[in-house]
């Protein structure tokens, strides 16, 4: 049963691959557990009991609220599978809980921070700087995931709309309209790929340092050696400069219905995070600007 859900989510409802991968050892987990515990390794006989017991004792392993309250939901999708196949007649996940979890704010770069790393001459001559310059460039210049980023092929660039196709979460396409002076970068970028990499190209758009498809330890290691420079930021990942993407548009007043098409969200919620940066700065020149402040 385990299996006709993992392809139920592969094929059905075309969660990632990532995705897939997660919800497999989350569910093995759990039935590891039952398994040791409860002496029964048939997951879909599991009780709330048996719910709520691996979810204490995920608590006393230090698992984070964040991690437990994923796990949590890993198996609730696995059980309403099953229920709506009429293969079991009770949820076991129907009265679990999430946890508590403590509202983390989205870390973003310091606009002009950023745009003067950016803007200067840190990048390299030749191929490498051209490829790190153009990893930079597009996850601020778009806001594209890491995985978006990495999937991205030459033929997605439409120099004459100025835009790029971006295969999303669940293989549902967006489109992003990108500045010309992006173009330009792509298009150095791509002469410096075919130059240095003649003999055997490649249709994907960024790759590694041997001409195959890039990784994503190189991504990491390209946006950590750049965001290291800046006093602003905190975490050093390509979803930072997701988060400084959406926050930076935010700030200079884009819609956020715009912002979160740009970004391929599936609901406004998962926007609104964002709406609190922008308000924490209308707060900031509210105190220095107004007389009664």
């Amino acid at each position: 049963m385990v299996n006709s859900f993992l392809k139920y989510i592969s094929f059905e409802k075309r969660y990632s691959s990532h995705t897939v991968t997660s919800y497999q050892n989350d569910l093995r987990q759990f039935s590891n557990f039952i398994a040791e515990k409860f002496n029964t390794t048939d997951s879909a006989k599991a009780t709330h009991l048996m719910v709520r017991s691996w979810v204490l004792s995920l608590m006393d392993d230090g698992i984070s609220p964040k991690s437990v309250n994923r796990k949590i939901a890993s198996i609730r999708s696995y059980y309403k599978f099953l229920l709506r196949r009429e293969l079991i007649e009770k949820d076991p996940t129907s009265r679990v809980k999430l946890l508590k979890t403590a509202k983390e704010l989205p870390n973003f770069a310091d606009e002009k921070e950023l745009v003067i790393e950016l803007d200067g001459d840190s990048f390299k001559e030749g191929f490498k700087g051209s490829q790190q310059r153009v990893i930079m460039e597009l996850l601020y210049g778009t806001g594209i995931r890491l995985s978006e980023l990495l999937g991205l092929k030459a033929s997605d660039i439409n120099r004459h709309d100025r835009t790029i196709k971006v295969l999303g979460k669940r293989n549902k396409e967006r489109i992003i309209p990108i500045s010309a002076g992006l173009i330009q970068i792509i298009d150095d970028y791509i002469n410096e790929k075919n130059h240095t990499f003649s003999s055997h190209p490649n249709d994907y758009l960024i790759v590694n340092n041997n001409g195959g498809k890039a990784y994503p330890m190189l991504v990491y290691r390209t946006v950590k050696e750049y965001l290291n420079n800046l006093s602003s930021v905190e975490k050093k990942s390509p979803h930072t400069l997701r988060h400084t993407f959406a926050t930076h548009l935010l700030n200079k007043g884009a819609d956020l219905n715009a912002v979160k098409d740009l970004l391929g969200h599936s609901s406004l919620a998962a926007t609104q995070v964002y709406t609190h940066n922008s308000l924490e700065k209308l707060k900031a020149v509210f105190d220095q600007a107004h007389p009664k402040a």
